[in-house]
């Protein structure tokens, strides 16, 4: 029973990542289709961060009501947005801003699939397996943006003539209309995925898997006073939010920082899906060793944001060839961001695992809710100023 709850929650998780990341990727077709303009492919990512403004209410209400209501809620939420951009409107105006609620709404889900990971394997995983569950709940999100970073270029054709499957004598209309297969597609599942957990998604199991699960938490209000007077538990928060953040934004424009450098749809789109891919993998893997091994959580992330920042140097450097005479080629190009986003999104649950122990007993909602809060305000800052800041 607990690996079907966890199994229905990362399949929500997905969906919505998957749903958040729809036009990044696909930025160069969607402005030909719908007329998008630069500002409007950062603002359909920039929602993500927007929808995490309610953050606390969402965290009140897995606090008191628990995960059934709280996921109901987050997935028909997610509903609304993926049906408002299916409309079919003629009029490209009213179809742009029926697309950008769209997008708000499935923002609107982000502090549920982002915050609840932890909350749910303390809730229904018993202490040597609860590791791996916070990886998996926390990292299918991520894997669900990697997807529209496969499915929206080798789908939907590229207006230069890129995509692999279609040649340049692809018309607006059929781009559109291989947009708009995209976005029912992605309807139908999140309404799928609605009706399972409308059938059987239960608040907690019949008995607490752990002492931990047992317990008596901290109120709400005593929570965040004990959260922002932990000094300790401020720096882990700013050491997860500031990186992970800005990779997150950056990464959902990946398309759009990378034309520049002549780099395709195609060939962007397969960077950040391996990248993110090796993130899960590497994530899940080192979770289930530090079920193992307790006590090594620092180490882990030591070593994790130094690769991270060793990867991150060798991509700036590289973009930098004018100066530093390193070659820019598709290989650096794909090395160099695979490896940063490998490092950073693994980092994901260990973080998550340090902060539940550094401040237990606060509930575990609350704690992620506030760091991930901190990190979409770091990934505002980034995507507010690429509104301005096209070239």
């Amino acid at each position: 029973r607990r690996w079907l709850v966890l199994l229905l929650f990362s399949v929500l998780g997905f969906a919505q990542g998957l749903v958040w990341n729809s036009w990044g990727p696909i930025q160069n077709s969607a402005r030909l289709a719908f007329g998008f303009s630069s500002w409007d492919i950062a603002l359909l990512v920039f929602w993500g961060p927007i929808g995490f403004a309610p953050c606390f209410f969402f965290m009140w209400l897995m606090d008191k009501k628990g995960l059934r209501v709280t996921v109901l809620l987050t997935s028909s939420l997610m509903v609304l947005g993926a049906g408002l951009r299916c409309v079919p409107v003629s009029d490209l105006e009213i179809r742009k801003k029926l697309i950008h609620g769209g997008q708000l709404l499935n923002g609107l889900a982000g502090p549920t699939v982002m915050n609840a990971a932890p909350f749910l394997s303390t809730t229904w995983f018993s202490p040597d397996e609860r590791a791996t569950a916070t990886a998996i709940a926390s990292l299918l999100s991520y894997l669900g943006a990697a997807g529209a970073f496969l499915v929206g270029p080798l789908v939907v054709p590229s207006p230069n003539g890129s995509s692999h499957q279609l040649g340049s004598g692809s018309n607006t209309e059929h781009i559109k209309d291989r947009i708009e297969a995209v976005l029912y597609a992605e309807f139908g599942m999140v309404s799928l995925i609605f009706s399972a957990a409308l059938a059987y998604f239960p608040s907690r199991p019949p008995f607490p898997p752990s002492v931990a699960a047992a317990s008596q938490r901290l109120s709400y209000r005593r929570s965040f006073c004990r959260l922002l007077s932990n000094f300790r538990f401020l720096m882990i928060a700013l050491a997860y939010a500031i990186p992970l953040g800005v990779f997150s934004g950056w990464s959902g424009v990946l398309d759009l920082i990378l034309t520049p450098v002549h780099v395709s749809q195609v060939d962007a789109g397969w960077i950040g899906f391996w990248s993110i891919v090796g993130g899960c993998v590497v994530g899940i893997a080192m979770a289930r060793f530090a079920d193992f091994i307790r006590g090594m959580l620092k180490f882990i992330l030591l070593l994790l944001l130094s690769g991270a920042t060793l990867a991150s140097t060798w991509f700036t450097l590289t973009c930098l060839n004018s100066v530093t005479h390193l070659p820019l080629t598709t290989a650096t190009l794909y090395t160099s961001c695979i490896l940063l986003g490998i490092f950073l999104n693994s980092s994901v649950p260990i973080f998550f695992e340090l902060f539940v122990e550094t401040v237990y007993p606060v509930p575990e909602g609350i704690t992620c809710g506030v760091v991930t809060f901190l990190s979409n305000v770091f990934m505002g800052v980034l995507l507010f100023f690429l509104t301005f800041y096209h070239t």
